[in-house]
């Protein structure tokens, strides 16, 4: 594939990934909240649900996905629910480092799965890449390779942007030593990840 589309493809996935949205709203209440021990799991997730998108507007599988509807309307509401559960559990959690720091024993499926779900529950990622890859691409000619070359360069922006949003919210949570001040930041991560699954559940 030509170089010049993928930085161009590259270029417009850095602005609307950069952009917050549920997604990372979720994931910044998550290591203010707990610490960025534990997200890799969403991560991958949410990298993951990217590429199955990207995967269905590239094949011109639009109109299929439309066709699992209830599928794809379970998974969100499932999602929704977790991200809610999160919340609460942010909400009350000790307002200490040591306390809330510590991850949740077998966390990591649930957390995959809350990072899937969220990505999955929205698909105006999918309209996303409907509308920009016929501009800078023949999505008619693409060849399994090109399609490579495409989720390779999503993925490398997604995992700089992500991984950024996780450091600067993991050095916003060591500047918060006083239980008064991590009982704010709780709150606040159980604010966004509320946020988070009430713009999920309204698109």
């Amino acid at each position: 594939m030509d170089i010049a589309a993928l930085l161009i493809f590259a270029g417009a996935l850095i602005v609307a990934a950069g952009s917050p949205g549920p997604s990372i709203a979720a994931l910044v209440a998550r290591v203010l909240a707990r610490g960025a021990r534990d997200v890799l799991p969403f991560l991958a997730a949410m990298w993951i649900g990217e590429a199955i998108w990207l995967s269905l507007a590239v094949w011109g599988l639009s109109a299929l996905a439309q066709s699992f509807q209830p599928v794809f309307a379970a998974i969100k509401w499932s999602g929704v629910a977790y991200l809610l559960y999160l919340a609460w559990k942010m909400w009350s959690a000790p307002a200490n480092i040591e306390a809330s720091g510590t991850p949740p024993k077998r966390g990591g499926l649930r957390m995959f799965a809350a990072g899937l779900a969220v990505t999955l529950g929205n698909p105006k990622i999918m309209v996303f890449y409907v509308a920009l890859l016929p501009t800078i691409i023949d999505v008619a000619s693409l060849t399994i390779a090109g399609w490579v070359e495409l989720t390779a360069t999503m993925v490398v922006v997604l995992i700089a942007i992500d991984l950024a949003w996780v450091f600067l919210a993991a050095r916003l949570r060591v500047l918060l030593k006083s239980p008064a001040a991590m009982r704010i930041a709780n709150r606040c991560s159980a604010g966004m990840m509320a946020g988070a699954a009430t713009a999920i559940a309204s698109r």
